[in-house]
């Protein structure tokens, strides 16, 4: 590993440990094993080392998770947007540049205006425009209901953005969380996804939602009402 790169790593884990007052450049030149005027060949100074980092989670982040401009493909089934999406949820579970990257920020998000515009996108706003786009190309595919892709990109994202903080807050609790997750991701497909069946012998194909399913089972009279009508 390259010097400069070892500075990145040794910073981050200082500054997730100790926060970004809590941690000097002699501290980080002494964790890569050099001295501080060595360090300074590298970067200008903790500011630099500070900015660099962050370029540097942001452009892991947009490769291996995604943004509203990279969406990757559309999820043709209900097990696919499961999947891919769990696959997401460890990804920035498990990753550890990614995990130290968020504790610091949960630290340290009041201290200038682009680590509250870095915390914000990763926990809020970026997160629920991505899915509001996947979201937004389910329905053009007829795979999803009609609605709004935004409101509904923030009832899929908000309770798993929240479990990966208690994740963090709570590591031996992994387990169970990802299995939460897993679950409400399920029941937000149950609810909002289109599921085909083949109804009888015949070649019919039908569309329906769980939510119909209790709309019919709640009101058993309907479908005579409408017959008498």
């Amino acid at each position: 590993m390259a010097t400069k790169d070892k500075i990145l790593e040794a910073a981050l884990a200082l500054f997730a440990e100790n926060g970004y007052d809590g941690t000097s450049v002699e501290e980080i030149a002494k964790q890569v094993g050099i001295k501080a005027p060595s360090l300074y060949k590298h970067f200008r100074g903790k500011e630099d080392i500070l900015n660099a980092l962050i370029d540097s989670a942001e452009a892991r982040y947009e490769v291996f998770f995604g943004s509203d401009k990279n969406i990757g493909q559309i999820p043709q089934s209900r097990e696919e947007f499961v999947r891919v999406t769990m696959e997401k949820i460890r990804f920035t579970m498990h990753d550890p540049m990614i995990r130290k990257m968020r504790k610091f920020l949960v630290q340290e998000q009041f201290r200038s205006e682009r680590l509250a515009e870095v915390t914000t996108r990763h926990q809020l706003n970026g997160i629920q425009r991505m899915y509001a786009k996947i979201i937004e190309g389910m329905m053009n595919e007829d795979l999803i209901v009609k609605d709004d892709p935004a409101l509904l990109s923030m009832e899929l994202t908000a309770p798993a953005v929240l479990y990966l903080a208690k994740a963090d807050r709570q590591p031996q609790c992994e387990q169970e969380i990802l299995e939460e997750i897993e679950k409400h991701l399920r029941h937000f497909c149950r609810i909002y996804m289109k599921e085909k069946f083949e109804k009888g012998s015949g070649c019919q194909v039908s569309e329906i939602r769980d939510s119909d399913f209790h709309d019919t089972l709640m009101n058993p009279d309907s479908d005579d009402k409408d017959e008498k009508q």
